[in-house]
């Protein structure tokens, strides 16, 4: 009797014992399970999306969420509560003033340039309904980088507020000559060729608009464009498919979003996260958003406990604004449970949980117009993610050896690509398939076709160049590294570089311009620098020199050091060296060249003396 109950005992304690050496040995397993269950589900629902006819989008979710729920709130904006029902209604409202005032039709695209408000979120509804992609554009971009962006998404009706109208105004001439139809959201306008619309659209009927008027839209159609910079010197319009829009706003469900949650967009809804992740993200999951105008470290807490917000985003910049916020006595009390965002250095991952408690960090690694991408489910800190065998197989990817002098792959004797090894840094390629396609840039098939890499792994193959850089680690974490090319990113923007060198070399004095990034300690990203050199007998202009830059690059852009260089290193193919410069970075004490900083106080370039470089170090000086 006692050798079967020891044995009745040992059977009920294997379970236990083996759970526990399961986990020893594979201490992440319960999280990639439920993170590979959750991709399975999310994944069959989108290829159901694909075959329904017709065709089910996040228009139509967000109108079964309204049936659902229509008194609850969808959107929380500066005091004033908008629920599912009313945001429809305004929609709807939209929607028949445009196609009665702009003449409307299914494929027309509109352009809205409008900062964070309620009505961005409707506009795009109204237009979704009746089958028009939007084009998102970047508030901060002014003259022919506005005109640049408008123009290459074929656009014919631009909207915007009147917070932006001089800037409209400004491009107004040209606009007019291309027969572009421009409104702007208010009940009068008196300048010819801008047309009120809010009247419009409040005497528009708000009820509900036929699913015949987007008939035509299916899985591959286009849904938004997206301003994403490169290497061409001006931003690039990222073609987001429904296919893709479906996609993105699954990253709230694969982080555990649930549709009891809160979820605070502070970052621009022109940008994939605060739109594609942060909206569409809320639509899928029928939640509520607290939307503000732009992000505030100083009220961001406030803000959350006084919404109980549970879900915000991040980019690397806003959390370490959060970490240098003065301490108090409640930072712990608020009730964020999830953080979603990209960009993030572990000492300031680590600080932001020390100080704001346990929430868990979704650091993400994508690309607005890529075709893989990594989320870091589990809690291990400084990770983008972690490569399992079904990402892998659904979404086919590799790292593979880069040349950062030659700025190119690193190919063998049969031309073909060589794979980084496990802990090697190398550039992330994801092959294009169905399942993963690169829908490329409107209007610009030459940068299209720059990002398509062939014979990557065997003769013929087709995969997208991310031009990042990453590390997969032997324990599969992924890590970013860093961006190669002629891109860098600062304050959570991307700055092109050869826009930059284009500005600075409408300066009288100067002849040539290189323009990088460099870090700065204490900083995420890199900061703009330029080395130029000048025209014969000309001095440096620190005064015009500012004003250009001013007058035509949004803050984030604008090069806060010069260098002034004799003559400028090319490659052998004309290409400018930027590998040592980089390095050499902007200590005045190291460079010999004259050196020259930003001060936006005096409005003009200061020649970089070495107090000022250690007031820089010392963050006396704020970047």
């Amino acid at each position: 009797m006692y050798v079967w109950f020891t044995l009745l005992a040992g059977l009920a304690i294997l379970p236990l014992f083996l759970l526990k050496t399961l986990k020893s040995l594979f201490p992440y397993l319960g999280e990639d399970c439920v993170y590979m269950l959750r991709s399975l589900r999310l994944g069959l629902r989108l290829t159901k999306y694909k075959k329904i006819k017709p065709f089910y989008s996040i228009v139509d979710c967000f109108l079964d969420a309204v049936r659902r729920n229509p008194r609850k709130t969808f959107l929380h904006f500066e005091g004033r509560a908008y629920s599912y029902e009313e945001v429809d209604k305004q929609s709807n409202q939209v929607a028949r003033a445009l196609q009665a005032t702009a003449g409307l039709k299914e494929g027309d695209t509109v352009a809205l340039f409008l900062g964070n408000e309620p009505c961005y979120v409707w506009l795009w509804l109204g237009l979704a309904k009746i089958g028009c992609p939007a084009a998102l554009l970047n508030f901060n971009i002014r003259s022919k980088s506005l005109l640049h962006c408008f123009s290459c998404c074929g656009a014919k009706v631009l909207i915007t507020s009147a917070e932006l109208k001089d800037a409209v105004e400004e491009v107004l001439p040209t606009l007019q000559a291309q027969d572009i139809s421009v409104y702007l959201l208010s009940e009068t306008c008196n300048i010819q060729g801008i047309n009120p619309l809010s009247d419009k659209i409040s005497q528009a009927s708000d009820q509900p608009l036929s699913r015949d008027l987007r008939a035509n839209v299916n899985i591959k159609t286009t849904a938004l464009y997206i301003y994403t910079s490169g290497t061409t010197g001006l931003p690039k319009a990222a073609v987001i498919t429904h296919e893709r829009l479906w996609a993105a706003s699954f990253l709230q469900s694969v982080s555990g979003v649930t549709s009891e949650d809160v979820f605070y967009i502070n970052l621009p809804l022109y940008h994939s996260a605060g739109f594609l992740i942060g909206m569409t993200g809320a639509i899928e999951r029928g939640i509520t958003i607290i939307l503000r105008r732009k992000f505030s470290a100083s009220q961001f807490w406030d803000d959350c406990r006084k919404h109980n917000v549970t879900v915000m985003q991040y980019i690397g910049e806003t959390m370490r604004y959060l970490c240098n916020t003065p301490r108090k006595d409640n930072e712990k009390n608020h009730s964020v449970r999830i953080a979603i965002g990209n960009g993030v250095r572990t000492d300031v991952w680590t600080e932001f949980l020390n100080r704001f408690g346990d929430i868990k960090v979704r650091e993400l690694y994508a690309a607005t117009e890529g075709n893989i991408g990594f989320i870091n489910y589990t809690s291990k800190v400084g990770v983008v993610g972690r490569a399992n065998f079904l990402h892998k197989k659904i979404l086919p990817y590799t790292l593979i050896k880069f040349d950062i002098e030659k700025e190119e792959p690193v190919r063998n004797a049969q031309g073909l690509c060589v794979e980084a090894a496990r802990g090697e840094t190398g550039l992330l390629v994801g092959k294009i398939t169905k399942i993963s396609p690169f829908s490329g840039y409107a209007g610009n098939q030459q940068q299209t076709e720059k990002k398509r890499l062939r014979d990557v792994l065997k003769k013929g193959d087709l995969y997208f160049n991310t031009g990042d850089l990453l590390l997969i680690d032997r324990d599969s974490f992924v890590y970013f590294q860093d961006r190669v090319g002629d891109t860098f990113r600062w304050k959570g923007e991307n700055v092109a570089t050869s826009e930059v060198a284009d500005i600075l070399t409408m300066v009288h004095c100067i002849l040539e311009a290189n323009v990088y990034g460099v870090k700065v300690e204490g900083h995420e990203g890199r900061i703009g620098m330029a080395a130029v050199t000048l025209k014969e007998r000309e001095t440096f202009d620190c005064s015009d020199t500012f004003k250009q830059v001013a007058n035509y690059l949004p803050a984030y852009a604008r090069p806060r050091f010069i260098r002034v260089q004799p003559c400028l290193e090319m490659t052998g193919t004309f290409k400018m060296k930027k590998v040592r410069l980089v390095e050499e970075g902007f200590n005045p004490a190291d460079i010999k060249d004259p050196l020259y900083f930003l001060d936006p106080e005096k409005k003009a370039y200061v020649p970089l003396t070495e107090e000022i470089y250690a007031a820089i170090a010392s963050r006396e000086i704020k970047l």
